[in-house]
């Protein structure tokens, strides 16, 4: 069984936490000043990459709060977790190899998108949504 450290609660299994998407996607600080195609590609639209990846995931059978993870979707290992609203922590040089989805810088292999305005965690590649 696969084993996720939960950054409050320490390692649990898998069963316990529940997948909420991709991290470090901030909200539009006027959602009603942005065009329809931006809303819809913010609401919709996600990276899909090979390799690290930031993801936000909740301990939904435990203490219930969301947090963050950088995983591997080629080997579906958890390199790190760490707390929602903390920048995503650096990462091996090895586990830093990937292929970015089109569109998105490959910095530090994290890819995640961000709005204009918003502030992007350090070494996470961001794709801007207009």
């Amino acid at each position: 069984m696969l084993l996720i450290e939960c950054p409050y609660c320490g390692k649990r299994p898998e069963l316990e936490f529940s997948h909420a998407g991709q991290a470090h996607i901030a909200r539009a600080k006027n959602p009603s000043a942005v065009s329809v195609e931006a809303w819809t590609d913010f609401l919709y639209m996600r990276d899909n990459i090979k390799g690290v990846h930031a993801e936000r995931w909740r301990h939904t059978h435990g203490c219930a709060r969301f947090f963050n993870a950088l995983r591997d979707t080629t080997t579906d290992h958890f390199i790190a977790t760490y707390k929602a609203g903390e920048p995503a922590p650096a990462i091996p040089d090895a586990a830093a190899k990937v292929t970015a989805a089109p569109g998105v810088a490959a910095a530090s292999g994290v890819g995640a998108a961000v709005v204009p305005g918003a502030a992007a965690a350090p070494g996470v590649a961001t794709k801007v949504v207009p």
